[in-house]
Parts: structure tokens; C-alpha cells; sequence
């Protein structure tokens, strides 16, 4: 036996860009409750799982940064979790290159936030793994996680990372507040919660139009159908439902495509309201076309 193939890239064309989205890696744990629904009783949230035809006890999370090729700049959104950290994981400058680019090819690198599983691949050996970029992220996510007490306590884990990851990059960085733009046709939208500076990502070329949600929802059954209902790695649990109401109540009204950070690869799809929340479409054709 063979076992099952893992593509890896996956590249569209949305007006004059270039988008492309590759596979840091897939993990397997148990799931979906108590990580989502956390709130909930578990045969509720097994018994959501079952109708849309998931195992009620394991989940598959895949890791998908996302590539933007503007034809001036390519622009990196999210670093994976970084060589070695995570098993089955950390593959980033492998499927980048792939995807036909090298680390020292790409311009800008953005944070939407500073959970390890996107800035673990900051550094390679103690350098910047991409040594040509300038930096961008939310200047409330910096402010929260950047003092050196951050990296004691409840929130030792990720401070640590940030402290050896993310601050000595600072003088490289630009902070953005919610609208501001990472470059002409990139905005960043507020959808914190999930962390205190979570950014998503409005991106527009020639009036074709993309949104990059990061973790607004991280499981495409669960966070979406049932957008209430907490999550365990959420920060702030109520705003984080509040921004799944409000960004993918956008991205339905206005039939727009959208990635999603562990959503499955190749992590693009589309929404439509379902009761009082959503069903996820996943991409099909329709991005081959232009």
C-alpha cells in the first residue's frame, strides 16, 4: 500500500495577483469536543459532527500559510510552526519551494497573530529564515505579547516564542491598527478574540476579492455551523464569536472566497448562512477560471 496522497500547493489567480496556498503540515487528534464546543455537552457536538458525515471523536487541523504574489511583491502570510516543533508539521520551506519559491524570494512577511503555529517559522537557528522580508502585524497583538512578564506564567509558552521569534525583528516591523494597508489592495480587518490582535485580511485586484481569515474559525464544521459556541483556544471567547458572526456574515453576503488557516486544504472556500450560522463550500473550478 501506498497510503494517502497530501497535496501541498495550491495556486489561483485572483485578478492580477497570485495566491497560493501551502501546507505547513496536518496533525491528527481527538476532537472535535472538548476543543470546540468546549461550552457544549459532548454528544451535541458529536451528534453535529455525525450529521456532517466526521468521526465524532478525532479531527484532522492541517497548517496553511498563505502566499501573495502582487507582481511587485510577494508577500508571505503566516510562518508555519517552525522545523522540528510539531511532528507531522513544519514543512513550510519545503512546499515553499514546491511552490517554486525560495525563503530569500519573499518581501513581506505578515503575523495576523503570534500563536506558535504561525511564527514558529520565524527563525531557523537563531536567524531570520527569511532574510530579505520586512515584517507587519497588528500593533495590538505586538503590545499585548511583546513585554518580557508575557513570557512567564499562563502565557509563558507563546511569550517565549515571541520574545525569541518576534522581538528582534521589531525594528523591521510595521504596526498595523484595524484598515490600515500591508500594501495597496491588502487591508487589514479587525477580528480579534481568538487572540487580543487577531487580524484578518481583506485582499482586492481588479475588483476580484479575497478574504484571509487566519484562525477567525478553525474547524469548518463546527466554528462555522455553530459559530457560538466556544472554543478552548479562543482568548476571548465572546468577541471571537462576535468576529466569526461578522467576517463570514461578510464574506456570505458579498459571495466572496476565503482562506482559512486550518480549514482543510487547500483551504479555500466559500460561505452561505445556515441557520444561525454557516455552511462552508469548499472551492472548486471556479478559482481555475481567473
Amino acid at each position: 500500500m501506498l497510503g494517502p496522497t497530501k497535496p501541498s500547493v495550491y495556486r489561483f489567480k485572483l485578478g492580477a495577483y497570485e495566491v497560493t496556498t501551502i501546507l505547513d503540515g496536518a496533525i491528527q487528534l481527538d476532537g472535535p469536543h472538548p476543543i470546540f464546543g468546549a461550552d457544549q455537552k459532548p454528544e451535541d457536538v458529536q451528534k453535529l459532527a455525525a450529521e456532517n458525515f466526521l468521526p465524532t471523536s478525532r479531527m484532522a487541523i492541517s497548517f496553511a500559510p498563505v502566499l501573495v504574489n502582487t507582481g511587485n511583491e510577494l508577500i508571505l502570510f503566516d510562518t508555519g510552526n517552525g522545523a522540528g516543533r510539531r511532528p507531522n508539521a513544519g514543512a513550510l520551506r519545503a512546499t515553499l519551494g514546491a511552490a517554486g519559491y525560495t525563503p530569500e524570494q519573499i518581501d513581506v512577511v505578515v503575523l495576523t497573530h503570534f500563536h506558535p503555529d504561525h511564527i514558529g517559522g520565524l527563525m531557523e537557528d537563531g536567524a531570520p529564515a527569511f532574510a530579505n522580508a520586512r515584517y507587519v502585524t497588528g500593533a495590538e497583538e505586538y503590545n499585548f505579547w511583546s513585554p518580557p512578564e508575557k513570557a512567564t506564567g499562563k502565557t509563558e509558552r507563546v511569550g517565549k516564542l515571541v520574545q525569541s521569534n518576534v522581538v528582534p525583528l521589531a525594528e523591521k516591523t510595521t504596526f498595523l491598527e484595524d484598515n490600515q494597508a500591508v500594501v495597496s489592495g491588502i487591508t487589514a480587518v479587525d477580528a480579534g478574540g481568538h487572540t487580543p490582535g487577531h487580524l484578518a485580511f481583506h485582499v482586492e485586484s481588479e475588483g476580484k476579492r479575497l478574504m484571509i481569515t487566519a484562525d477567525t474559525a478553525n474547524h469548518y464544521v463546527v466554528s462555522l455551523q455553530r459559530p457560538d459556541w466556544e472554543v478552548s483556544f479562543d482568548m476571548n471567547k465572546k468577541k471571537a464569536a462576535e468576529a466569526r458572526k461578522e467576517i463570514f456574515g461578510m464574506i456570505a453576503a458579498d459571495k466572496i472566497p476565503f482562506t482559512g488557516y486550518h480549514m482543510p486544504f487547500p483551504n479555500v472556500g466559500y460561505i452561505e448562512p445556515m441557520g444561525d450560522g454557516f455552511r462552508y463550500v469548499a472551492a472548486g473550478y471556479q478559482m481555475d477560471l481567473g
